[in-house]
């Protein structure tokens, strides 16, 4: 197929023969095809762009720098390192979304079954593989933004509510979120040539940061899945992630843990809202239940659960001590 392409010259003279409507048709096309494939680079976690300065309110580095290799020709070495980040969560009160969603055609929603508050805007259309068009909406909640095709919006438990009704559940939404978010990112620092075989192949984000130490440290980060098969091969075998690490890893990153007993810890969802799911604890659910997991019933099958608030570290600290 590329070698029957056209130069680019002699694209770009038959594109400009074309009628300006015409025109405007084939670069709409290109538009969204571009952006379908910035999203799903994005989502698979492929896209590069370059060296990203990261921004927080902090930046403390919690667990030292460990030396995993050394060059025997230059002597350079290098460093593993975890960072801890703390970010304030920009949140937008109900005020600032109703005027957002007349600015721009949103319509005020809310589910159903979870009573969570959310605006959806027209966005970008997705082709299917026949190349077919399907229409979709942006779907932006208080901490996230999510696209999904208006067929399944509507076959959803999304539905179109009133002004006072919107606001009362944005606003409730709101009281219950956290001013502040803490994550931890997973760096390797210092000379990577070397080693670079063994870093994961599917992502090299790199980033620029400063901790409130005034320590600036640019390296690769490592995705979650990552981190236990990288911390192996770099020798690091007796590392463990702490609860609240584990919360943010499943629920950020769709991180997947295997914890005693069997039970997998992961990523699901309940009505559209993502959750921590305990796979094969079904049969402990009592004692779960005491430490404050709860149970759903999906498709006649009862499912334990972890629940997503500030307390949910503590509760799989002792779920982990349960299972032993």
């Amino acid at each position: 197929m590329k070698i029957d392409l056209p130069p680019l010259r002699q694209f770009l003279n038959r594109l400009l023969a074309l009628r300006i409507d015409m025109q405007n048709i084939i670069f709409e096309r290109f538009e969204l095809l571009l952006s379908q494939q910035i999203e799903a680079a994005i989502t698979a976690g492929i896209y590069e762009v370059g060296v990203e300065t990261l921004r927080a309110e902090r930046f403390i580095i919690i667990e030292s720098q460990k030396t995993v290799y050394t060059h025997a020709q230059t002597g350079s070495v290098t460093n593993y390192l975890k960072v801890e980040r703390t970010q304030k969560n920009n949140i937008r009160t109900a005020e600032e979304m109703l005027e957002f969603a007349t600015q721009y055609q949103g319509r005020l929603m809310i589910n159903l079954k979870s009573g969570n508050a959310a605006v959806s805007i027209p966005t970008h259309s997705l082709f299917d593989s026949e190349g077919g068009v399907v229409p979709r909406v942006l779907l932006i909640r208080p901490q996230k933004e999510t696209r999904v095709p208006i067929q399944d919006l509507e076959s959803s438990t999304w539905g179109q509510v009133s002004i006072d009704a919107f606001t009362a559940a944005w606003s409730k939404e709101l009281d219950e979120l956290p001013k502040f978010t803490t994550d931890y990112l997973h760096l390797v620092t210092g000379i990577l040539l070397p080693i670079w075989k063994i870093l994961p192949q599917h992502s090299s984000r790199v980033f620029r940061l400063q901790t409130n130490d005034g320590q600036k440290i640019l390296g690769r980060v490592v995705n979650a899945h990552d981190i236990q098969t990288l911390r192996e091969q770099l020798g690091l075998r007796n590392q463990v992630l702490s609860p609240e690490e584990l919360v943010s890893l499943v629920l950020n990153e769709k991180y997947t843990q295997q914890l005693p007993g069997g039970v997998t810890l992961r990523r699901s969802y309940i009505a559209a809202e993502p959750c921590i799911e305990l796979v094969n604890a079904i049969s402990l659910a009592e004692r779960l239940l005491a430490v404050g997991c709860f149970t759903e019933i999906i498709n006649w099958q009862k499912r334990v659960f972890i629940p997503v608030s500030d307390k949910a570290p503590t509760i799989l600290a002792a779920v982990i001590e349960i299972l032993g």
